[in-house]
């Protein structure tokens, strides 16, 4: 496990005139934030004074942020946190975070590439695996539900039925 960088929500625009902003979440809800006083915002540091739940996600207030002006500027800007900071997973669970990069094989033992992004349409996790790029173009990518994909120590190994 690496330390990198995992996104738990996104500055969507400011809200009201006070400092306050709008977050996108990626995580479990607004209790899942206070569990974090700092974020890495695009290299600078913001300490949540509180948050609680709000339009489209959630609504939060930081020390360095004291007006709407500085809250707008922030739009799009990404509150990421060290992978090492979260929670510990039950088995069988597991982060999308560590899921990218990882290298998949087939059951039958084919190379396939790397996952490349994890969806939810509203079924269950899907993920979405880049194979190796030939001739200089970039890799044809696939999609495999996440309950016919095995997670293991040196990768991803995905039920050959549903290799593209």
């Amino acid at each position: 496990m690496t330390d990198k960088p995992v996104t738990l929500a996104v500055i969507i625009g400011a809200h009201g005139v006070t400092g306050e902003v709008r977050l996108k979440l990626f995580g479990e809800g607004v209790e899942s934030l206070k569990a974090y006083k700092g974020f890495d915002a695009a290299g600078r540091t913001l300490t949540m004074k509180s948050v609680r739940p709000g339009p489209n996600g959630a609504v939060a207030r930081f020390s360095e942020i004291g007006d709407r002006s500085a809250a707008e500027a922030l739009r799009g800007t990404e509150l990421t946190v060290p992978r090492s900071a979260l929670p510990p997973l039950a088995e069988g669970e597991y982060y999308h975070a560590d899921l990218i990069g990882l290298p998949c094989t087939s059951s039958e033992g084919e190379p396939l590439g790397e996952i490349v992004a994890v969806e939810n349409f509203g079924a269950g996790d899907i993920v979405e695996v880049e194979r190796p790029a030939a001739k200089g173009k970039k890799g044809k990518r696939f999609m495999a539900p996440m309950h016919v994909v095995t997670l293991g120590e040196n990768g991803a190994v995905i039920d050959a039925a549903f290799v593209s």
